[in-house]
């Protein structure tokens, strides 16, 4: 392990489109989010599918606009989009391994919900070296970025931020956490240059971060 990372006890990692490519899976929720919002909101499926991108971009998650706007049932919500076959998914060893052989914890703060986590970190074959999911129900509903969230994931999981590492596939997701004190890592194509000072690490994907940090 890098000497610069030796101070490390958590490893927080974020979960669709960081330790998976999810385009697929999430083709399959985001159908049922969109038929959801238009059987609950009264609208057709064009609309729907506005109103999930919006809310989606204004909050972080789609389910706060819906709960904010038009005072659906949340957990039901959840429940209901997440509902769809997760043998789309398939094992990855490497990862497996990669991330057993983190020294410490390691654990998933997600902005999904409804079980979500938990199956794909079966169907992934990750569930015996993650630790512990926080998910958005275990948030209260706040999604990243907001602050809130990170504070609750801190008390939650007695996480210091100052001897964790966070990793995230989304850019504005790292900023909260950089400035509670976590090392940060983001992961996916996107590079800015000049790299923001809340970003600490960058990789094409987590795979190649972690054989990079050993």
């Amino acid at each position: 392990m890098s000497a610069a990372l030796a101070h490390v006890r958590d490893w927080v990692f974020d979960l669709d489109n960081t330790l998976y490519p999810a385009p697929a899976l999430y083709d399959l929720i985001g159908e049922r989010m969109t038929a959801y919002i238009a059987r609950t909101a009264g609208v057709d499926h064009d609309e729907a599918l506005v109103l999930r991108e919006r809310y989606f971009h204004m909050y972080g998650a789609t389910v706060v606009g819906l709960r904010n706007h038009h005072a659906i049932d949340a957990h039901d919500f959840m429940a209901y989009v997440h509902d769809v076959p997760y043998d789309v998914l398939e094992r990855d060893r490497e990862l497996a391994r990669l991330i057993g052989d983190l020294p410490g914890r390691k654990i998933v703060f997600t902005n999904g919900g409804g079980g979500h986590a938990e199956r794909t970190l079966e169907h992934l074959g990750l569930s015996r070296v993650i630790d512990a999911v926080f998910d958005l129900e275990d948030a209260g509903f706040a999604p990243k970025p907001e602050r809130i969230a990170y504070e609750r994931l801190n008390a939650v999981c007695g996480i210091d931020p100052r001897a964790a590492v966070f990793v995230e596939d989304t850019l504005r997701n790292l900023e909260p956490a950089h400035e509670l004190g976590f090392t940060t890592a983001l992961v996916g194509s996107v590079h800015p240059d000049p790299r923001p000072a809340y970003v600490h690490h960058w990789a094409h994907d987590v795979k190649a971060l972690l054989r990079g940090l050993q």
